[in-house]
């Protein structure tokens, strides 16, 4: 689990927004699971899952720093997130995630599909 600062650090330089000092503290320690990937010593990608833990889960952060974009790091994250769903989620739990973008063509390589028109995805931002 990254600690908060490269948290924030890593969703503000991939254009996922820098979440607060305090809810970065918060949420960080109630995730379900969480996988990151360093090179030279320094946190370079990320990805969590959270959630209940036997109804509802959500992926979320899936980020890699530019610098590492384009050498499979978002995809390793993506295996080792399903990894651990496949191992430690009850049958039946319904798994989500927002897809911004063109990360829709990962996520469907791992068995994600769109909602819409059946959902669609809501938010709110406080």
């Amino acid at each position: 689990m990254p600690d908060v600062e490269t948290y924030r650090l890593l969703r503000g330089a991939t254009g996922l927004g820098a979440k607060s000092v305090e809810g970065a503290a918060i949420g960080l320690p109630n995730s379900w699971y969480c996988v990151t990937v360093g090179h030279g010593g320094r946190t370079v990608g990320m990805g969590r899952i959270i959630g209940d833990g036997g109804c509802f889960l959500q992926i979320v952060d899936i980020c890699v720093l530019p610098d590492h974009q384009g050498h499979g790091l978002g995809k390793r994250v993506m295996a080792a997130l399903c990894a651990e769903l496949e191992r430690r989620a009850p049958q039946g739990t319904y798994v989500s995630l927002i897809a911004d973008g063109d990360a829709r063509h990962l996520y469907a390589k791992f068995g994600f599909a769109e909602t819409a028109p059946a959902s669609v995805g809501m938010a709110r931002l406080l």
